[in-house]
């Protein structure tokens, strides 16, 4: 069954009163070992499965194999398993599970009893993004298998560790960073311990600016539209917690947003004129006063055609309605006169959208399809519109119906 159960929470946006937040629960438990002395880790070893949820069953597995269920006379969220000395009829790979009350959990995070040095390598990972930028605190989270140990941070061109954290309750620890770089973590069970091997090695990339979101049009239209009807863009950004903005060229757009998490917001165009066609972008922010904008998106573009414009003729080259796989296909879009935007509309699989886009100079747009498959089977069919007040569009031309077997 899934590991995330969905609830759904009110969370507020800097530029929305009210919008909605997914908020994710995760049901997955956590193992970890523990040893009754750090000084000999491997001598007596107990592995501790923890449970989010209440529960009266719990389950080890090594090597994909279940070792030990056990059923509890009351509900607990955690259980011990005691592995004794590190041999080989207890060295593996182990996980961890329990039950929930519509079912067993997903398996836990792995644990590595090796009974050797150097002890096993931890995990490494960075929060929220893996860069850094003025205004955000970028973090690096190394999580070992054994509890009590002290982490060591490593940037790469460094002689000494950079950091070092002891967790004496935990089997993780959490470092700040300051400095583009590589690095990597490891612990060590006592000062005169030697370090485990290294985790795999993570890269902190230092920007200026922020890396772009993405900008995304509601799939139910997927840019063809007409006046009077209604639109949404969604920008989604890389990180949570920031500020959003859309454009369209230079301008900045003041529309109703919504929200189902902190990392997206749904812009909605309601009412589009003839002239709110074009190109939108979108980009993001930190929340402190002084943070750069990100880089813009990529822009998606909003066509809108009235219909009231003749319609386009549409033809293709080679003639043949049964191309061949693997062949180039050429649909040309033939207006009245020129200085018009062209758009290729594709409807098939049970969906209409817009194929491609193009301002010729000449009365003609070419758009091509290669190395065309099966994929590419649907009926096409062309608009054009005006770039320029009043913003006209045609009527779509007939269809041409491809069929790639």
């Amino acid at each position: 069954m899934s590991a995330r159960v969905a609830l759904l929470l009110l969370w507020g946006l800097a530029l929305n009163p009210v919008t909605e937040e997914a908020t994710f629960f995760d049901t997955r438990p956590t193992l970890w070992a523990e040893a009754e002395s750090l000084l000999e880790p491997w001598a007596n070893v107990t592995l501790t499965c923890r449970s989010p949820l209440w529960t009266l069953e719990f389950e080890l597995f090594r090597g994909g194999v279940a070792q030990e269920l056990v059923h509890l006379g009351s509900p607990a969220t955690e259980y011990r398993f005691p592995l004794g000395a590190a041999t080989g009829d207890t060295r593996g790979l182990y996980r961890c599970r329990y039950r929930m009350e519509s079912g067993r959990a997903s398996l836990s995070n792995l644990v590595e009893v090796t009974g050797a040095e150097p002890l096993p390598p931890p995990l490494l990972s960075t929060k929220p993004v893996p860069w850094i930028t003025p205004g955000l605190n970028t973090t690096l989270l190394c999580i070992g298998g054994l509890r009590g140990v002290t982490f060591l941070l490593r940037r790469e061109g460094d002689d000494q560790f950079l950091e070092v954290a002891e967790a004496p309750k935990d089997r993780q620890a959490t470092f700040p960073v300051h400095r583009a770089g590589n690095y990597s973590c490891s612990y060590r069970t006592h000062a005169s311990g030697a370090p485990s091997e290294p985790s795999a090695t993570v890269t902190i990339e230092g920007l200026a600016t922020p890396p772009p979101p993405t900008l995304t049009l509601d799939s139910g239209f997927a840019g063809l539209l007409r006046p009077g009807s209604r639109a949404t863009l969604t920008c989604v950004a890389p990180l949570s917690g920031v500020k959003f903005q859309l454009r369209r060229g230079e301008e900045v757009l003041q529309v109703p947003m919504a929200s189902t998490s902190p990392d997206r917001v749904f812009f909605q165009l309601n009412t589009l004129a003839p002239g709110d066609g074009g190109d939108y972008t979108c980009r993001y922010r930190l929340p402190e006063e002084l943070a750069p904008w990100s880089l813009d998106s990529a822009p998606a573009e909003l066509v809108l055609s009235d219909g009231t414009l003749p319609a386009p003729e549409l033809s293709a080259e080679p003639a043949t309605l049964s191309p061949e796989p693997g062949t180039l296909v050429q649909l040309r879009c033939r207006a009245p006169r020129a200085g018009v935007r062209f758009s290729l509309v594709r409807d098939g699989a049970g969906r209409r959208r817009v194929h491609g886009l193009l301002s010729p100079a000449g009365t003609e747009a070419h758009f091509e399809l290669r190395d065309v498959s099966a994929v590419d089977s649907a009926n096409y069919s062309c608009v054009y519109t005006d770039t320029a007040p009043p913003f006209a569009g045609s009527a779509p031309s007939a269809p041409v119906e491809l069929r790639v077997d």
